[in-house]
Order: C-alpha cells, then structure tokens, then sequence
C-alpha cells in the first residue's frame, strides 16, 4: 500500500470511531454493505500486491490474521449499545470499547511481526490492512444483525425511506405478537418497509412499523430498562 493508501486506512478507521462513540441511527447499508465493499476492496488490494508468489506460510498467516480481527469483531458487536429511538435501531460505542480498537491495532502489529519473522512477506505487508479491517467490521455487523432481530427493532430507513432488511423484522414481529392482521403488515410496509415516506412514518408513530400502541408501550418500558443497566 501507498503512503496515501496508509493515510486513507487511518482516516476511515478515526472516522468510524467518532460515529461509532458518538451514538448513530443504524442503517442497514452502511452496516453491512460498506464492510462487505470494504472486505473485497481488500482481498483485491491483497491480490494485486502478491505478485508472483504466494507461500503457505503467507496464506497462514493471513487466515490467522482474519480470524483474531473477526474475533475482536464479534466482541465489538456484543457490547455495542442498541436501543429502539423513534421506532429504529440507535446504537453507540460505550467508551470501554476502544479497548477493542487498541486490540485490533495491537493484533495486526503482532500477526505482522509474527509474517515478517516467518518470511512471510506478503502476509507481514501493510495490503493486509483493509481485508483485517473489512472483516472485522462484517463480524461486527453480524452480531447487530442478529441482536436487533431478536429486539424487534428494524434498521433506520435509507434516504429513499426503505428499511433494508424491513420484511426480516416484519416477520419477527408478527410472530411475537401474534402475527397481526393485513392492516399490521400494510402498516409496516408503509411506515418502514416499502413506502417512500418511512423516516417520518416511524418518528410519527413511534412504533415499529404500525404494530400499534401497545408495542409502543412495550418497547419503551424494555428500553427504559436497557438504558438503566448502561448506565449502572
């Protein structure tokens, strides 16, 4: 990598913990897509810098490199803080967490001593960056996922007002409260799946997709808990 590539690194992984400590609405792209953009823009970067010869030791330690950022990853999903905010997920960083980002930065360092003093020089380069980077946040992304499912609290819609992943949290939602009538489902795609207005349709009703007052009620007294155990 370039020193303008090195600096790019630095800028998006200092971007990522400022949004990431000051607390976002989530969306599903930026969530999943970007990481998943980044991970291929990686494994390119990787394959276009190992010229002729790639060795065992350097494949290695490369899978060896991935899991331990994957690992820090996962971690990082599980303590992020989710709660519901206007009837989508918000979440935030707590600040124990850059704990795991001077983890990350200490993890690659050691895997690239590790490269270098087993000759593995592709492996111990700096191209290992983005892929470490890309698939640490995709092992984050699919902890959120998983978590914001089981809470029943959909992604923030995207510019267009579409929720990505909004017939997921549909369907766990219809099956926790009893698999509502039409009306439910075509209030969910109104105000959070499918309509053009979906940001206004979830700060206006301040339920998940038109489930209704009773949902609302219910998810304010389980987010009301959640913030108070954060806070303790």
């Amino acid at each position: 990598m370039s020193a303008i590539e090195i600096l790019a690194v630095i800028g998006i992984i200092g971007y990522v913990i400022f949004r990431q400590v000051q607390g976002e609405p989530l969306r599903g792209k930026r969530t999943m897509l970007l990481p998943a953009i980044l991970t291929v823009v990686g494994l390119v970067n990787l394959h276009g810098s190992a010229g002729a010869h790639v060795t065992g030791t350097d494949v290695a330690c490369i899978v060896v490199g991935t899991a331990g950022s994957a690992a820090i990853g996962l971690a990082f999903g599980a303590i992020m803080r989710l709660e519901s905010r206007g009837g989508y997920l918000w979440a935030q960083l707590p600040l124990r967490g850059l704990w795991l980002w001077a983890a990350l930065a200490g993890w690659r360092v050691l895997v690239m001593l590790l490269a270098s003093g087993l000759h593995a020089h592709i492996a111990a380069s700096t191209a290992t960056l983005l892929l470490s980077l890309g698939v640490n946040r995709l092992a984050q992304a699919a902890v959120v996922v998983v978590r914001a499912t089981a809470m029943g609290v959909p992604f923030a819609p995207e510019k267009d007002g579409k929720v990505l992943m909004g017939e997921t949290f549909k369907r766990g939602l219809g099956a926790r409260f009893g698999d509502g009538s039409d009306d439910d489902r075509r209030g969910f795609d109104r105000h959070g799946s499918q309509g053009t207005g979906g940001s206004q349709g979830y700060a206006r009703h301040g339920d998940v997709g038109g489930f209704g007052d009773g949902y609302d009620e219910h998810a304010r007294r389980r987010d009301a808990r959640r913030t108070h155990r954060a806070r303790r």
